[in-house]
């Protein structure tokens, strides 16, 4: 009688699916935010080293040298906060090339377990 009565009892089943499904929607949501953060990186790195490469290649006073032009890619990275040791600068071929070559951290790797991912960028001008 008790257990009949109690399988008809539906007052709690709304609580019960958002307990079920919360923790999987904030896991997704917190993913695409992550990897959001990613691509804003290696959209900021991919920035700085074009920058720094077009500047070194026209000659500015601002990128002479290898150490400015580093120091000029680190701030042309929209922000990131990444520092010049990040950057490289090589003369080739087609001009100066700058490489970039950054780990990038997720920011909830401590609760999903992902692993650091490496992101490069190059540029050669003109």
């Amino acid at each position: 009688m008790i257990g009949a009565r109690f399988s008809r009892d539906r007052s709690g089943a709304t609580a019960t699916e958002f307990a079920l499904t919360v923790p999987v929607f904030i896991a997704l949501v917190l993913g695409i935010v992550d990897g959001a953060l990613m691509l804003w990186t290696q959209l900021g790195l991919q920035h700085g080293a074009e920058m720094a490469a077009r500047c070194a290649s026209i000659g500015a006073t601002t990128c002479n040298t290898d150490d400015k032009t580093k120091t000029y890619a680190a701030q042309q990275a929209y922000g990131l906060g990444v520092t010049s040791s990040v950057y490289s600068v090589s003369a080739a071929s087609c001009g100066k090339t700058v490489t970039a070559s950054y780990t990038y951290t997720f920011v909830f790797s401590q609760y999903f377990g992902v692993s650091n991912v490496s992101l490069s960028a190059r540029s050669c001008f003109p």
